[in-house]
């Protein structure tokens, strides 16, 4: 843990954690997976209005994370992106659920723990990213109008 902070520090990043996120792992990955990648306010509209109920707890965990690179790190906010979103499984709680005829069955309530690192993109960055998407949607245009 140690040396990832160090590490995010070299490279311009934060990270922020949620721990006992109360979701399986399987359904709150789904969510970190739609924002890896995209740019921090992006991703925060998408989580805003993403449909699932943990998307709130991912938003939340990423406001700190953008937090945690504003105010420990001293990095610009309109430059950060989310570099990784991983999800691992935490414990998991056990109850029972009566059945007719003096029967049980069991019922998995299962937790998972988020992990959220931003880092600063550079400004050279940005624009072969741009360039390089504007490139690929008018591959896209102009083969879609020849057909």
């Amino acid at each position: 843990m140690v040396m990832l902070k160090d590490k995010l520090r070299e490279e311009n990043g934060a990270l922020a954690k949620a721990r006992a996120v109360r979701s399986s792992a399987r359904k709150l990955n789904l969510v970190a997976a739609s924002i890896r990648g995209k740019s921090a306010s992006s991703a925060l509209t998408q989580l805003r209005f993403e449909k699932r109920r943990v998307a709130q707890e991912v938003k939340k965990v990423l406001q700190a994370a953008v937090a945690n690179a504003e105010n420990n790190h001293g990095l610009d906010v309109d430059r950060l992106y989310v570099a990784e979103a991983w999800v691992g499984r935490s414990f998991v709680m056990k109850r029972f659920h009566t059945r007719g005829r003096g029967r049980s069955a069991g019922i998995e309530k299962p937790f998972s723990n988020l992990t959220i690192v931003v880092k600063q993109r550079e400004e050279g960055d940005a624009k072969k990213l741009t360039k390089k998407r504007a490139k690929g949607f008018s591959k896209k245009v102009t083969a879609g109008a020849g057909a």
